[in-house]
């Protein structure tokens, strides 16, 4: 039963109707969409190739930290200026605030490089985005503003600490949360870095890349060992040769991927949702279109499968279209 099994997990991590031929292609496209636009970034830094500029960045010492406190100081430096950005994007914005703390020393060795955990505004504790400081030569600068705006905001503070204040049963505000909508939210705030101008260099918009790319692999991967038979071997060589992840991030996460059938394909899904439902609002709406609206809209219900938010958001449409 484990072709049935794998399908019934891509329904419950996605929350669609993709197959998992359908969700392999979209896989391989986005791959090499993104591939495309790494190559060209690589040319304006002044390299010949992807992979040159790709080494340079892994190994250059002025893209590292050299001690816990100066990682948390590029940190805080990136958040302020995103939090200054926020009312630009969004007319309702949280209560609660969030803070960054480093992940404390006994865990970090063996955990991700950063994440975000929820605060509780009924009992006054603010969310806290977390910041891995150990093995400072793989915590490199130029990953910072893709990571800070999933992890804290736009990404999973603002959606969580949102969901947390809406008019909602305890349950739905605490306790529901749909992998490919909060996580789609999260990739999609990175894609957000963009019209914030947190990519000012061809070092930052690499790392931006380098993170969409990771998650377009899991595409291929997550249905390539599941649905099309792959060994992992297969899977470590295709993640290799596409991503700018380590030898052992990549046996790490294709290891994840192994024993966790169809989790990881939530996160790309949902930003291609959110992203194809903006491009359909500004379509329909032109020059009435409200970005910051058309957010508060997505986000107006905290977290829904991804059927139940193209419907919201078709909703919307019509309700700003019936405006005078």
């Amino acid at each position: 039963g484990g072709r049935e099994y794998y399908d019934f997990r891509i329904r419950q991590e996605t929350t669609t109707n993709l197959t998992a031929d359908q969700i392999h292609e979209l896989g391989l496209k986005e791959v090499a969409r993104i591939r495309a636009e790494m190559v060209e970034v690589a040319k304006k830094a002044g390299y010949e190739s992807r992979e040159a500029f790709i080494q340079h960045l892994r190994t250059d010492p002025q893209y590292y930290a050299k001690t816990p406190e100066e990682l948390m100081e590029k940190v805080a430096r990136v958040n302020k200026t995103i939090d200054g950005k926020m009312p630009g994007l969004f007319h309702r914005l949280p209560r609660l605030p969030y803070g960054i703390k480093e992940i404390p020393a006994e865990i970090a060795e063996g955990t991700t490089t950063a994440y975000y955990n929820p605060g509780s505004p009924a009992i006054g504790v603010a969310g806290f985005y977390y910041v891995n400081t150990s093995k400072l030569d793989q915590r490199p600068f130029w990953e910072i503003p893709a990571l800070s705006v999933h992890e804290a905001v736009p990404g999973h503070h603002h959606q969580i600490a949102l969901q947390q204040e809406l008019e909602l049963s305890d349950f739905r505000k605490n306790a529901v949360f749909f992998t490919a909508f909060t996580e789609g939210w999260g990739l999609y705030s990175e894609r957000l870095g963009i019209e914030m101008g947190l990519y000012d260099t061809p070092a930052k918009d690499m790392g931006r890349l380098s993170y969409e790319m990771w998650r377009a692999c899991r595409l291929v991967v997550d249905t390539g060992i599941h649905s099309k038979g792959w060994s992992k071997e297969q899977a470590i060589a295709f993640m290799t040769d596409n991503s700018a992840l380590s030898a052992a991030n990549i046996e790490a996460e294709v290891n994840r991927y192994i024993s966790w059938p169809g989790q990881a394909l939530a996160y790309k899904l949902g930003e291609l949702k959110i992203r194809e439902l903006r491009e359909l609002a500004s379509k329909e709406l032109g020059s009435k279109f409200d970005l910051a609206a058309f957010h508060d809209t997505v986000l107006g219900q905290g977290s829904v499968p991804l059927n139940v938010l193209e419907d919201m958001v078709k909703d919307w449409i019509a309700a700003e279209k019936a405006k005078a």
